[in-house]
């Protein structure tokens, strides 16, 4: 199988995944990457522009339907500019093995991550169900504002750092702190991942990360995956989907602390 078909399915397994569990394709498309000979560093710079591209996707659709809400995306997508070169300044500073480690813990961190925003959209639906707020009412130690930024911050730099779109992280935030409806936390996560892959996109490109053929690929076959999943896809259970994608976490996470260490041990020879 030529690594042109692979790549295209890898993106259009990660955009199914995003369809599904709404979150970007990172934690997919990079492992393939490395595992077809890329550096982690380009693994990362290229994803950031196939996640860019599925993002765009679903935003615009959301944006024609008058779901999104711009001023909200641009406050979450404004500090990637800063966080998302620091990002990619430590992606590119860091030894190809460290950088495999240190993503291979990140997978496995993610599968934690799965489960809390699991639990934190569970718990919005009830209330939500009930006529109650999406989450508690209680008054934000600081500004919604603030706490736009400092969310879109983490964001940008988790998609400098590692080529993903920051999902995981930005939808449950924004119910826990700033009490935002699921839909509504999912709609505007979509939005800043376009702001935030496309800052990330362009520093990792600035300094030679970014494979354009390779993302292009990726990005279009992700595309067409976000589209299948969220309109034609019969939807499988939540909780087969959760079990599923923990486990290829894990499968992968190993992989790479394998990667890792071979290449520390061939440093060290």
């Amino acid at each position: 199988m030529g690594s042109g078909l692979i790549l295209a399915l890898v993106g259009l397994l990660a955009g199914v995944l995003a369809g599904f569990l709404g979150i970007g394709g990172g934690t997919v498309m990079v492992p393939v990457m490395v595992a077809l000979g890329m550096t982690g560093v380009q693994a990362v710079g290229t994803s950031t522009l196939a996640i860019a591209l599925i993002a765009l996707v679903g935003s615009v659709q959301n944006w024609r339907m008058g779901f999104l809400k711009l001023n909200h995306v641009a406050m979450l997508g404004l500090p990637a500019l800063i966080t998302a070169y620091l990002g990619k300044e430590l992606a590119t500073a860091l030894p190809n093995y460290a950088l495999l480690g240190i993503f291979g813990l990140f997978l496995l961190f993610n599968i934690y991550l799965i489960g809390l925003k699991k639990q934190v959209v569970r718990q919005a639906q009830r209330s939500e169900s009930a006529g109650l707020p999406a989450a508690d009412s209680t008054p934000l130690p600081v500004s919604p504002t603030i706490a736009r930024l400092g969310i879109g911050g983490l964001a940008g730099f988790l998609a400098g750092l590692f080529g993903v779109g920051g999902g995981v992280v930005m939808v449950p935030l924004q119910i826990l702190l700033l009490h935002e409806p699921i839909k509504v936390a999912v709609q505007t996560s979509l939005g800043a991942i376009v702001i935030t892959g496309l800052w990330a996109c362009l520093w990792h490109a600035l300094s030679g990360n970014v494979l354009l053929t390779t993302g292009l690929i990726l990005g279009a076959a992700g595309a067409i995956g976000v589209q299948v999943s969220t309109r034609y896809l019969p939807r499988l259970p939540d909780q087969a989907v959760t079990i599923m994608f923990r486990a290829l976490l894990a499968l992968l996470s190993g992989y790479f602390f394998f990667k890792a260490w071979a290449g520390y041990t061939a440093l060290a020879a």
